[in-house]
């Protein structure tokens, strides 16, 4: 059993897959970084100085009532809210990895495209009148002695 799970394991593309799913975990670390530290504060300075992750609804009141002014204020008094900012943070850091993506994929198969080798031109082709496969020079066919075009 130990020799058959080595054998799964250590497959091409279960190998593959490992090395994908970490660099993914790295490269989704790095975009969410982007998000929230770089894109997010100047937006929301645009925007009138919104912080996107401090963005919530409360929908109960917490332990201690009175507005709050983070979300961090919110969940320390025990608040029940909707988080709606860091869900915006979320879905800007998925657009962004999608579309990184898409552009990997792409790139790829453009490469692909350019490896493969051209189809070569063929050599043989079918006779009209008996269907046997003749040189392409042939003018005549071998096996019924018609001509061809």
């Amino acid at each position: 059993m130990w020799k058959e799970f080595k054998e799964f394991a250590m497959r091409g593309n279960v190998v593959d897959m490992a090395v994908g799913i970490i660099i993914g975990a790295a490269f989704g670390s790095i975009v969410s970084s982007l998000v929230s530290d770089v894109l997010m504060p100047p937006l929301g300075l645009l925007l009138g100085n919104v912080d996107f992750s401090n963005l919530f609804m409360v929908l109960k009141e917490g332990k201690v009532v009175q507005p709050y002014t983070s979300l961090a204020e919110a969940q320390a008094a025990g608040a029940v809210t909707i988080n709606y900012g860091i869900f915006l943070n979320r879905v800007i850091s998925f657009v962004i990895v999608a579309f990184a993506v898409f552009m990997l994929v792409k790139g790829i198969n453009r490469i692909k495209r350019q490896e493969q080798p051209k189809p070569a031109a063929p050599t043989t082709k079918e006779c009209p009148q008996c269907f046997s496969t003749v040189s392409i020079k042939a003018t005549r066919c071998a096996f019924c002695t018609s001509e061809i075009k």
